[in-house]
């Protein structure tokens, strides 16, 4: 018996160490999935295919791979602008790229300065006398303003053209909360900060309309003058005076009704519009199926033109992203986590930088985390490096802020910047209590003892801490205005009060130096340092997000190029604006009972084209639904 026990104990043993070295291959299997990488001995003489089937953002965020895993989707697939920019530009110089290939069949749009930046790329390319070909099921506006610039723009006959235009309607919560008995306590600095007008009133105020209505006019005519340019045949007017009259003489066909109004060239599936590239650049020799030609993919190509990257070495210039909503914490890529982006610029205060630009893209967010990277923002400044800042969609209230301790500010037209501003927002349930018959009592030493007290309403004591701690954050941000513009507080306090400016406005006011993109902001650090072009690399700070061309993507998306063509139509797109209404609805309510302190938030900034990712909240609706569910109130 006591051998039998041993040998057990010893196939017991090599069974758990089996298991221990299986369990180990799988967990390096994995790893080599999400750390695989396009291989660029993919590309191919033929046409760059870029099939941008998603969204374009400043920075990509990382994809939980265990959330992946669990749900087996995938978050919806960002492009950085800069790399659509960077491997539109090299190919039109390479050799190899006969031909660019743009489907935008999935292609759900970005900011109006990333458009404009890939627009700009396309232009070069067909300056080098190579055609660009698009297609789309059908097009809205950022995917029409991009095939605007193509050579042949194709789009499906079950597809068409719709073109809205910036604007639309946001939810506003004032009766909901009266209603529910629930008290939105504002405290708030500027004529023009409109951020918490959905809490407080049941539509927009003049002011607000005001600066609302000069912005969207602003972008629109950008819009216009850009596809108009382009596209000089293209009629805008008719398609948007007039849209049932300009549908109504194509029999209601929204496809001919486009191909009439000159939006589009040619009517055809995406079979004829491949064949029609192929007899240009050739027959794919590696696929039989209909309408492939020969072409290279974006994620190969892209990894090609990153590996031949060369740098000099004589001088270094560092790029810090600072992208979407600003909070306190550790969030991003993708996310402007303020400890985490400090935690960057920090830890590049020891190699020795000759430049450092700040690329904001940004509707701002907490005042605390806005100062937590201006000042590390600062101790660049302190230590002698010049500070540049590129602004890209947006750049407003804490995104302006942190903008404040550069030497040089770089806006485009499209940029929405300025909303100096800041305001609080903190809910209270007094009322609603008091209705179900729940009461608050208790002792108070002083006026603050407990407060603010969500659950028995906020005394005059902390109405007016909360109130003056708004005021003196203002003040604050008003004196780094002047002192950044080298204004006085008063001048700084008129171009502020919330209002928002786009790009054209604020470098006429002085809110920023000159026109000009992140290369330009570039340029200039390196000018500074007196480094020659060509003589520096260019160090992006933070970590690469990783690629999605990984076999983790490709088993829950399949095959990028298999497109499902379903859903693709014009009635698509106004679903998926809806969809999006519906989001707001609840985002509005998330950020209510969030309660993060003093903002410095741009409201005008998410209703507005391309409107920039943004954290969740640290408490969500759950908890706020959950509790009207168990008040009988839902």
């Amino acid at each position: 018996m006591a051998f039998a026990g041993k040998v057990w104990r010893l196939l017991v043993g090599i069974k758990d160490a089996l298991a221990l070295i299986f369990l180990l291959l799988f967990f390096l299997a994995l790893f080599a999935v999400l750390s695989a990488r396009p291989n660029p001995g993919m590309v191919r003489d033929g046409a760059l295919l870029l099939d941008i089937n998603g969204s374009v953002v400043e920075e990509v965020a990382p994809i939980d791979p265990l959330q992946a895993l669990i749900s087996q989707t995938l978050p919806v697939r960002e492009y950085a602008a800069r790399d659509l920019v960077r491997a539109i530009d090299e190919a039109a110089g390479d050799d190899r790229i006969d031909a660019l290939a743009l489907d935008l069949t999935g292609f759900l749009g970005g900011g109006a300065v990333h458009m404009a930046e890939i627009s700009g790329a396309l232009d070069r390319f067909g300056a080098a006398d190579k055609p660009i070909y698009a297609y789309a099921y059908a097009y809205s506006d950022d995917s029409m303003l991009l095939a605007a610039h193509a050579d042949e723009v194709w789009v499906d006959p079950m597809g068409g053209v719709a073109i809205m235009g910036p604007g639309g309607e946001s939810p506003y919560f004032d009766q909901a909360l009266e209603r529910f008995n629930i008290t939105a306590n504002v405290y708030r600095v500027g004529t023009y900060k409109s951020a918490v007008e959905p809490y407080t009133q049941s539509g927009m105020s003049p002011e607000a309309r005001e600066n609302l209505s000069q912005l969207l006019a602003t972008l629109w005519q950008e819009w216009r003058a850009n596809v108009t340019s382009a596209r000089p045949q293209a009629d805008i007017d008719l398609v948007t005076e007039d849209v049932a009259g300009w549908l109504a003489a194509s029999n209601n066909d929204i496809a001919q009704a486009s191909l009439a109004a000159g939006l589009v060239d040619r009517i055809g599936t995406r079979v004829e519009w491949g064949e029609r590239i192929a007899n240009e650049v050739g027959e794919d020799e590696w696929s039989d199926e209909p309408g492939s030609f020969a072409s290279t993919l974006y994620d190969p190509w892209l990894a090609d033109v990153n590996r031949s990257l060369e740098f000099g070495n004589e001088g270094r210039i560092a790029v810090v992203t600072v992208d979407g909503e600003i909070s306190d914490g550790e969030a991003g890529p993708g996310s402007a986590g303020a400890a985490r982006i400090a935690r960057l610029l920090d830890n590049a205060l020891d190699d020795n930088l000759d430049g450092l630009v700040v690329r904001v893209n940004s509707p701002g967010g907490t005042v605390t985390g806005s100062e937590t990277i201006r000042r590390a923002i600062m101790r660049h400044r302190d230590a002698g490096t010049p500070v540049a800042v590129s602004m890209a969609n947006y750049a407003a209230s804490g995104g302006y802020w942190i903008a404040t301790p550069a030497e040089r500010i770089f806006a485009e037209p499209e940029t929405l910047t300025g909303s100096i501003g800041v305001f609080l927002v903190v809910p209270s349930f007094e009322d609603l209590l008091a209705e179900y018959g729940v009461t608050t009592d208790g002792v108070r030493t002083t006026g603050l003892s407990g407060q603010p007290d969500i659950l028995a309403g906020f005394t005059p004591e902390a109405d007016a801490v909360l109130q003056a701690s708004t005021e003196n954050f203002y003040s604050r941000f008003l004196a780094l205005v002047a002192q950044s513009r080298n204004i006085t507080p008063a001048r700084a306090d008129e171009l502020g009060q919330g209002r928002v400016w786009d790009g054209g406005a604020a470098r006429q006011l002085g809110l920023v130096d000159q026109f000009g993109d992140l290369d330009a902001a570039i340029a200039w650090a390196a000018g500074r340092a007196d480094l020659e072009e060509g003589s520096y690399e260019v160090r992006f700070l933070g970590e690469e997000a990783a690629t999605y061309d990984t076999l983790l993507a490709q088993l829950l998306m399949g095959d990028d190029t298999a497109r499902e063509e379903s859903g693709s139509d014009v009635a698509s797109i106004f679903a998926r604006r809806e969809v999006a209404r519906l989001g707001q609805v609840i985002d509005g309510i998330d950020r209510l009972m969030a309660m993060e302190g003093v903002q410095a938030r741009c409201l005008e900034c998410a209703l507005l084209p391309g409107r920039t990712r943004e954290t969740s909240p640290s408490t969500g609706t759950g908890s706020w639904l959950s509790l009207l569910a168990r008040l009988g109130l839902d």
